[in-house]
């Protein structure tokens, strides 16, 4: 489905959701370099701490501002006034002032009521404008919240003089029909920027955030390999990449440089990335089948569903089990060998026996001995 052309806003959350992962804690040089890379990358905002978890906190947080990146910087608060007092004197443009939206939250975590939210909302964005924020009001666990106390807490943001709202499936159960209604919905009713925050318990992030932004949302956030609490947030390279080839949305985000950022991260996080994560994954753009490669030699488009440039890759063409002869040839054509079919009747029937007792792919030096065998 193509959609007329527009932009949408990615607001990365890597360097405060994503450090939020259980055990991940980035150094400053780390968080400095992945913020540097992500405004080279184009990310047009980075959320980059929690100004209320300490003196430490705060001080990486101005580390980071000093930077004078091209990117609008946010911090996270909840919407307390201790909290939005440790914010001041950062450098930073953006607040998201966060309180629960949900009855479970209201009554289970903050022991208040629908009415104490709505005043305190008036309260505090207020008080963040006069400080000298732009205030993004953060509905936390939205997803299980009414939609009706939604939409009155929406308004009561606008007029308090908040710009934006994030809509957050706090605990990740949200699918993208009913996102796509829902956002549909407060899109209606107000013309602040609407903000997509999804996580990824149910594999669903990145599918819920491209729902909320065909629906009309504005800003959607990210974490770049999908990091984040417990199975994490949409992954910026998923959505940048979905936004663009599935609706024509875009983020003015170039991904070519992205594997050495994508590199730090799972450095820096002690989180490896699986073998077949989308886009980044080492085996997602290798094919071994022998009609899959015959038809990539031919033409890529014939089983190019992305562009693996897009994300600065290439396809990889592998010998193993499935393998055909023109694979075989084209192999030892990179070798700057030449073999005919029947040579490679023969070097094929070797690879397979090796990758079945080896379990792994034949090495160049694996390979020259198969040729010395025929």
């Amino acid at each position: 489905m193509k959609t007329a052309n527009r932009t949408i806003i990615i607001d990365d959350t890597t360097l405060r959701d994503g450090e939020q992962s259980a055990g991940v804690v980035f150094s400053l040089e780390e968080k400095l370099a992945i913020a540097t890379q992500l405004s080279l990358l184009g990310v047009p905002e980075l959320e980059i701490g929690i100004p209320a978890m300490g003196a430490i906190e705060r001080e990486e947080i101005q580390a980071i501002a000093a930077l004078l990146l091209p990117a609008n910087l946010l911090v996270w608060s909840r919407m307390r006034h201790d909290d939005l007092k440790a914010c001041s004197g950062l450098k930073v443009q953006t607040i998201d002032l966060s309180i629960s939206a949900s009855d479970q939250h209201i009554e289970h975590k903050l022991k208040q009521s629908r009415s104490w939210v709505l005043n305190t909302i008036n309260e505090l964005v207020q008080e963040a404008n006069i400080a000298g924020f732009q205030v993004c009001v953060g509905l936390e666990d939205a997803s299980r919240a009414d939609i009706d106390f939604l939409k009155q807490m929406i308004e009561s943001a606008q007029q308090a003089g908040a710009i934006r709202v994030r809509f957050a499936d706090t605990v990740g159960i949200m699918e993208p029909f009913g996102v796509f209604e829902t956002i549909k919905k407060l899109r209606a009713i107000t013309d602040l920027d609407i903000e997509m925050h999804a996580h990824d318990d149910l594999g669903l992030a990145t599918a819920n955030t491209l729902a909320a932004a065909l629906a009309g949302a504005t800003h959607v956030n990210t974490t770049v390999n999908g990091l984040g609490e417990r199975a994490g947030n949409a992954a910026l390279e998923e959505v940048v990449v979905g936004l663009k080839q599935l609706y024509n949305f875009d983020t003015g985000i170039h991904l070519a440089n992205f594997p050495e950022l994508s590199t730090l991260v799972a450095t820096a996080s002690g989180d490896s990335i699986g073998s077949r994560k989308s886009l980044i994954g080492k085996n997602v753009f290798s094919h071994e089948a022998g009609i899959h490669v015959d038809g990539l030699l031919k033409d890529p488009m014939n089983y190019q569903g992305v562009d693996p440039a897009i994300v600065g890759r290439h396809h990889q063409l592998v010998l193993g089990k499935h393998s055909g002869t023109q694979g075989i040839i084209h192999a030892y054509q990179q070798l700057g060998i030449n073999v005919n079919r029947s040579q490679a009747q023969n070097l094929l029937s070797q690879v397979k026996q090796f990758v079945k007792t080896t379990k792994k792919t034949p090495s160049t030096s694996d390979l020259s001995l198969f040729h010395q065998n025929l």
